[in-house]
């Protein structure tokens, strides 16, 4: 028997897998970690903290198997989406944290360029548009804060190419982490933009030079990193690109049409499609199958599952506690209360934005907001109403795509272990809901790159593998009653807006 491994470097874990070419699941590892907050609005992470997650939960993974090395034929691994990328010097050292996707503070950048690049123009050529979210903000933000920094960066590298440099040797980026960038990468001719990139003052040489498709090896194992992997050295490493495209590749989507929800600490919901939508609420890059055709149109909630695991830590510590010591899984035993809570939570709205919000409100300044509370409501109300709102979240993307979709949606991540949140999402989207049975998400995604890569697999032979759960459908009574509160849910953020905005400025 044959088998491939699967690594994901996720916001705040790194998980391996390690399949068969049957697609049957053998070993897992996870490994966690924590993102450095040094300022409101800023997060941001140390490279090696990856690095050495990547080889510490690959070499568990390959221990708790028993497989034989010899027989593991490739690795594929992506990442998050890194923002700016890991700056680093000729070395390949990094020379400062990763400044990650939910990093907020390039706001002065992102005005600079609405100021000084003309916003046609840009779209035209990036198909996004400008926010602090996207990482040629964030780039931005070095070179202006941080001058002594930036004379020593010769490329920024995204996590999970970094990750790759450091055991194979080779420096590559893949088109998804390339296009997701934003205004620095041309969508039509799937490649770097001199326009764009002399308009905001940027070298080319900043930006790695090889760009790969996640089914082309860019390198293969050194004998170093493969000891400390439990490998075989020349083992071929692919690039997975970013999480959230590989999560949508793990649910089977090999072809437009389909649209995807991938939950993880933040929500990625996005509509795979080959001829141009106007959709300028949303980010756009080459999908991770077939990447110089196919286009990954998404936004999503910022905080999604954060704001979720935020719930479980600052409310729930006794829950938690009494999981570490051998108990029930506290979110378990959150649902199971709330799932006695009528559709609505009795009247408590929550807005999600945690972290501000990017697509498709696109405002640094949104704020969380529990919206309705009274004597009557208890722990249980409020925990639903927060499964409802990342609910809310995605049906607000949904509508966002300006196009109509399948009767059945695929939704990736921690959700598909709670019965109560994907009946909440088919309820308030009024849409079925499919998730995989196994809950490998991005991984899933990696270990069929990787099958393809190396050929030992074929997208027939991946249509064969049962990934898929039956399907939930919605309640009519209850969607009719979510229609409501997701109308006051959206009219919420327009009243409260201006309100969020001058809370910014008061602290």
């Amino acid at each position: 028997m044959q088998y491939l491994i699967g690594t994901d470097i996720g916001t705040s874990g790194t998980k391996s897998i390690l399949m068969d070419t049957s697609g049957n699941l053998v070993a897992q590892d996870l490994q966690e970690y924590d993102v450095l907050t040094p300022k409101p609005l800023w997060a941001e992470q140390w490279p090696d903290v990856w690095l050495n997650a990547v080889k510490q939960s690959v070499a568990n993974t390959v221990k708790k198997s028993g497989v034989d090395p010899k027989d593991i034929r490739g690795i594929c691994i992506s990442g998050l989406y890194g923002g700016s990328g890991v700056p680093v010097d000729e070395a390949l050292n990094p020379v400062r944290p990763c400044l990650i996707w939910m990093d907020r503070r390039a706001e002065e950048q992102e005005r600079w360029v609405r100021q000084h690049v003309d916003q046609s123009r840009l779209w035209q050529i990036t198909q996004n548009g400008t926010d602090p979210y996207y990482g040629y903000t964030k780039i931005l933000w070095i070179r202006d804060n941080e001058p002594e920094n930036w004379v020593k960066i010769r490329m920024f590298l995204p996590p999970n190419a970094y990750v790759i440099a450091r055991l194979s040797g080779e420096v590559a980026i893949d088109y998804s982490s390339a296009g997701n960038l934003g205004g620095f990468f041309d969508m039509n001719t799937r490649s770097w933009s001199d326009e764009m990139l002399n308009a905001m003052g940027v070298p080319r040489t900043l930006m790695p030079q090889r760009i790969v498709e996640n089914t082309e090896p860019v390198g293969t194992l050194t004998t170093a990193a493969a000891q400390e992997m439990n490998l075989t050295p020349g083992t071929p490493v692919f690039n997975g690109g970013v999480d959230c495209g590989v999560a949508t590749l793990g649910l089977g989507v090999f072809e437009p049409g389909d649209y995807a929800a991938a939950i993880g600490t933040s929500m990625c919901a996005a509509l795979v499609h080959e001829e141009p939508i106007e959709a300028r609420d949303l980010i756009s890059w080459p999908y991770v199958y077939n990447a110089r055709r196919l286009t990954y149109s998404f936004g999503g909630g910022a905080t999604a599952g954060a704001v979720i695991k935020w719930f479980r830590d600052t409310f729930a510590a006794e829950e938690k506690r009494a999981e570490a010591a051998g108990g029930e899984n506290a979110y378990a035993v959150l649902d199971r209360q709330a799932a006695s809570i009528p559709a609505g939570s009795e009247g408590l709205i929550v807005l999600p934005y945690f972290m501000g919000e990017r697509s498709p409100l696109w405002d640094t300044n949104a704020k969380g907001t529990i919206f309705g509370l009274s004597l009557v409501h208890t722990r249980a109300h409020i925990y639903r109403a927060f499964l409802e709102a990342v609910a809310y979240s995605l049906r607000h993307t949904m509508e966002s795509c300006g196009t109509e979709l399948k009767e059945s949606i695929l939704l990736a991540g921690g959700v598909s272990k709670s019965p109560l949140w994907k009946q909440i999402f088919a309820d308030v989207t009024g849409h079925s809901i499919v998730c995989p049975i196994h809950d490998v998400e991005a991984n899933l995604g990696d270990v069929m790159l990787a099958g393809l890569g190396t050929g030992l697999l074929t997208r027939e032979d991946l249509k064969k593998w049962q990934v898929l759960d039956k399907k939930i459908t919605p309640n009519p009574e209850a969607h009719a009653k979510y229609n409501e509160y997701y109308k006051m849910y959206r009219d919420l953020y327009g009243h409260l807006r201006e309100d969020m905005a001058r809370m910014t400025q008061i602290r």
